[in-house]
């Protein structure tokens, strides 16, 4: 007799349950000892089960490393997204993302670090990550296009060098991808500003601010208000911390 729908119910919350638990317990020894030394039978022997019963769950380590991947870019992006109001200026909108992206990473700093600290040697992501990888690089590409299509942006500089040709059409490959209009300076410059944010979030975690900027509030804020001038962006200007 085939199982009733409250027994595949039933079945379908075990799963999820213990797919959950495998996933925590894999983010501590994530914290512990690291990506490299995540180990599928070592999360097994932790949750008491054996390990062909994890198997089921995550054939190898590069599935629950995956798993784990896909759920810190859905982390991050929805905190990012949550911070934005497309209504408020650009650059108070730049600013929420920008701190909403160092909030996330402090909280989490060993899944944030997983997605951007040194790669698993022998892994490779799939395409399973794309999309979610790219929530945080879409909201800051809409910020940019929000900006321009409401004036919000300052006139490029006389004397500002052009963008060269083989930029040009990475830059055209983002928009397309995204599906929005950025000027092409303008999505260089955040680009630029947004890879600033993530090398300054990157070094506060792996302690290189330890004895100099730390607790490093202050010049994030305020490298946070500057990238925001290098990009162009008008509002209420800050001065940061």
């Amino acid at each position: 007799m085939p199982p009733t729908p409250t027994h595949r119910t039933a079945r379908q919350r075990a799963r999820a349950e213990i797919t959950l638990a495998i996933k925590d317990e894999a983010r501590r020894q994530l914290a512990v000892q690291g990506a490299t030394a995540l180990s599928l039978r070592a999360v097994a022997r932790e949750l008491g089960m054996v390990s062909s019963a994890l198997y089921r769950y995550f054939p190898s380590r590069d599935d629950l490393l995956t798993a784990l991947i896909i759920d810190a870019y859905d982390g991050l992006g929805a905190t990012v997204e949550a911070a934005v109001r497309p209504d408020d200026p650009a650059r108070a909108q730049w600013r929420a993302a920008s701190h909403a992206v160092r909030d996330w990473a402090r909280a989490h700093p060993h899944e944030y670090l997983l997605l951007y600290g040194s790669p698993v040697p022998g892994y490779r992501a799939p395409q399973d990550t794309i999309r979610p990888g790219g929530r945080v690089p879409t909201a800051l590409v809409e910020i940019l296009a929000r900006a321009a299509a409401r004036g919000e942006v300052a006139a490029q500089a006389p004397d500002e060098p052009a963008v060269p040709d083989e930029l040009l059409t990475q830059l055209a490959t983002i928009t397309t991808v995204v599906g929005v209009e950025v000027p092409a300076p303008l999505l260089a410059k955040g680009l630029a500003a947004w890879t600033q944010l993530f090398g300054m979030v990157g070094f506060e975690l792996t302690g290189q601010f330890a004895g100099t900027l730390e607790p490093a509030d202050a010049f994030i804020s305020h490298t946070i208000e500057r990238m925001a001038d290098f990009v162009g962006l008008a509002g209420e200007r800050r001065n940061g911390g």
